[in-house]
């Protein structure tokens, strides 16, 4: 993919929520994953939580997380399956000013790639508000390499061309 050497790297404000009625922070591997990625890149981890598979919940996180001026991404994993628990694309829908769809495509895409048909049961997702965007992957591990090594890596780095996440930030919230 191509880097503009040229440009300097900005660092993006990134919240990680792990959405799961049975994990805890000794043993959250996807959230460990996605911290792990997100650091290694450059960016900086804005905060963490867990929160149960309950749409007010996830939703009341992500409000508290958008009206924080300093966190400017929220990555989501867990919830986005179709059993009767998965219920973080609807609380994302209670938060959302603006869908990406183009992100869930993509990442259903890639995931072909490496597990076939079931992809189909995976309702990642994304959006934008309030000039933060909230990115919603499956819980698994595998899922979160994935979305960050072949879709986010590239579009929250400045620097990533012909465009990326990033350059757009300053103007989300223009009307």
């Amino acid at each position: 993919m191509p880097i503009d050497e040229n440009r300097t790297f900005l660092p993006v404000a990134i919240a990680v929520l792990t959405v799961s009625d049975t994990r805890t922070e000794a043993d959250d591997r996807s959230g460990d994953t996605l911290v792990e990625r997100l650091q290694t890149a450059g960016h900086q981890l804005a905060s963490r939580a867990i929160v149960k598979d309950d749409a007010g919940l996830i939703a009341a996180q992500f409000q508290t997380w958008i009206d924080n001026p300093d966190i400017d991404c929220i990555i989501a994993t867990g919830g986005t399956g179709v059993t009767g628990r998965d219920v973080t694309p609807e609380a994302l829908d209670r938060v959302c000013e603006k869908k990406i769809p183009g992100f869930g495509e993509l990442f259903r895409w890639v995931s072909y790639q490496k597990i076939a048909s079931s992809t189909i049961q995976s309702r990642a997702d994304a959006g934008v508000a309030k000039g933060t965007y909230l990115f919603v992957l499956p819980g698994s591990t595998g899922a979160c390499r994935d979305g960050w090594d072949e879709i986010l890596i590239h579009q929250l780095d400045n620097r990533f061309r012909p465009c990326n996440f990033v350059e757009l930030m300053p103007r989300l919230q223009e009307r």
